[in-house]
């Protein structure tokens, strides 16, 4: 949200349009961004003011505030200081990382589900209480670039999934894997957007 305002704000201004709202809205939103921190856990709330208060449930949502925008000419303020944006890649490293990508929730969570299997509804609980995205292994990379400036290191955790291309759905990438070991390929056998993240990292750490 802060970042597409800010690239719409900056859009706005080489069309020659109005951009004025779009700023004030993102510098509104990076006024109010500190609320998310939570100190005790070193890492963002999931979910402020909910009818049951602030959700503390570490999920890979806030890697996004790393990870976004790119450096260079499109970067702007950052949403997290610097030890913050470091707190995050840390604990969604400690927590969240696997071999494929960034589990949905934190296995010491008392909704994790680790295995992607069962019916239909039974499916579907799973999908976002701990099965691992592929996908998001992409802004972590990019995350852990940022906070770290360290390609090679960054590039390691690409490698697990770049094997993967050889051993299910051929050259290319499954939706989704179980948040538990040894993290079997579940859901689409061939989806565009985590071979898209995944290449776009790749890409980011040979540049970098």
């Amino acid at each position: 949200w802060y970042s597409a305002l800010r690239t719409m704000a900056k859009f706005a201004r080489q069309l020659g349009r109005p951009h004025q709202e779009y700023e004030a809205i993102a510098d509104r939103t990076l006024s109010k961004f500190s609320r998310f921190w939570n100190p005790d856990l070193g890492c963002c709330y999931d979910v402020l003011d909910s009818p049951d208060g602030d959700d503390a449930s570490l999920r890979p949502n806030q890697i996004f505030a790393v990870s976004l925008p790119v450096a260079g000419a499109n970067s702007h303020a950052p949403l997290l200081t610097p030890a913050q944006q470091q707190g995050v890649v840390d604990t969604c490293e400690r927590l969240l990382l696997t071999s494929h990508g960034l589990r949905s929730l934190a296995p010491n969570q008392p909704q994790y589900q680790g295995h992607y299997g069962g019916n239909s509804l039974q499916r579907d609980s799973a999908y976002h209480q701990g099965t691992t995205w592929g996908w998001l292994l992409g802004p972590f990379v990019l995350a852990h670039l940022r906070v770290y400036n360290n390609p090679t290191q960054a590039r390691q955790f690409l490698e697990p999934i770049a094997h993967h291309l050889l051993t299910h759905g051929l050259a290319t990438c499954s939706e989704i894997f179980d948040g538990d070991a040894p993290m079997t390929p579940r859901g689409c056998i061939a989806q565009a957007w985590t071979v898209a993240e995944v290449l776009r990292a790749w890409v980011a750490t040979e540049q970098a």
